[in-house]
């Protein structure tokens, strides 16, 4: 029995530790626990494709970052529960300011969100005064609140063409998406110098070793990844793009160069293809790219949140309503 002092105590290392660390039963069934807790709140589940197997099996909605904000937002959910990480969290929370969002652990962060500050980009967006302001999704809610328009890497093309030629923009703050974007567009774009760490972690020598064994395999991969990664490429899309393309495509084996939880969900739905994550430079249990805070997240985390509904994502009031303008204005475009 975990006392209301021990509670207390959890709530008040929140921040030090980012989850709940409380004890729970050695032979507690999660997944049983977390059925009964979501339907006794009313909580809907969400899980990004790069989260560990067993939480994306649990999850009422499994996909992209903005889809699962906007497929929870169109619930009768009162509660969120996100299992992604933290900027995803707080989309999910500018669109349904009226549900309680939750985040198993609040140090699941992201590279590419941290590697674009506030106070930074702000400075930044002020000596071009004269530029639309583009975001990649993948950023803080402050962030979103300094831009003109936000885009996914599935409407990004699309987002960039609908804006007159001869209006200069900034993108941020993801470059190697920006680099495509502007070879795909060809705008000539001021960018910001952020990346994601794990899309930047794919070996091309590796890559193409591992293509020279398996000869008749297509490379796909995600416009976050490097220049040189998207040039062997024989499709570029969104998580959920890549997803699709190895349902249509005829060809029955697949290298795929995005964080290796998609192969999980690839394998479900196309269970009779063969799926192989691109290689990164350092060996690891998988030998592919993984992101450490994505698997921040575990069923023990999720049920913890579930249980004591903390940690929420709380957002002032200012940055939630700048932050919906420009993603309602993507919305609109796209």
């Amino acid at each position: 029995m975990i006392t209301l002092e021990q509670q207390e105590t959890a709530r008040k290392q929140l921040e030090n530790k980012g989850f709940l660390d409380l004890p729970v039963k050695p032979d507690m069934d999660f997944v049983s626990e977390i059925n009964r807790l979501r339907k006794e709140k009313n909580a809907v589940i969400l899980a990004h494709y790069y989260q560990f197997p067993e939480i994306q099996d649990i999850a009422d909605f499994v996909g992209d970052s903005l889809g699962l904000a906007q497929q929870a937002a169109g619930t009768d959910a009162d509660i969120i529960v996100f299992a992604g990480v933290h900027f995803m969290a707080e989309t999910a929370k500018v669109l349904s300011p009226e549900k309680k969002v939750l985040l198993p652990d609040l140090k699941a962060g992201c590279s590419l969100a941290d590697s674009c500050t506030p106070e930074e980009f702000g400075a930044f967006v002020k000596q071009h005064p004269d530029h639309i302001v583009v975001t990649y999704v993948n950023c803080s809610a402050e962030i979103k609140a300094l831009s003109d328009i936000v885009c996914t890497s599935s409407n990004a093309v699309k987002i960039i063409n609908s804006i007159p030629k001869d209006k200069p923009i900034i993108f941020a703050p993801d470059i190697n998406l920006g680099k495509y974007l502007i070879k795909e567009t060809g705008r000539d774009m001021l960018l910001w110098s952020g990346a994601c760490m794990v899309h930047e972690a794919f070996s091309i020598d590796k890559l193409l070793a591992a293509h020279k064994e398996h000869p008749n395999a297509k490379i796909i991969a995600h416009p976050e990844s490097e220049s040189h990664i998207l040039k062997v490429a024989t499709f570029i899309g969104s998580t959920a793009k890549l997803i699709e393309y190895v349902k249509n495509d005829p060809a029955e084996e697949f290298i795929v160069a995005t964080e290796a939880g998609i192969l999980h969900q690839m394998s479900k739905e196309i269970p009779h293809k063969k799926i192989i994550a691109a290689p990164a430079y350092e060996e690891n249990k998988c030998a592919c790219s993984e992101c450490g805070y994505m698997k921040m997240n575990t069923l023990q985390k999720l049920y913890l949140c579930m249980k004591y509904e903390q940690p929420e994502i709380i957002l002032p009031e200012g940055i939630r309503e700048k932050a919906l303008r420009p993603i309602e204005r993507m919305l609109e475009l796209s």
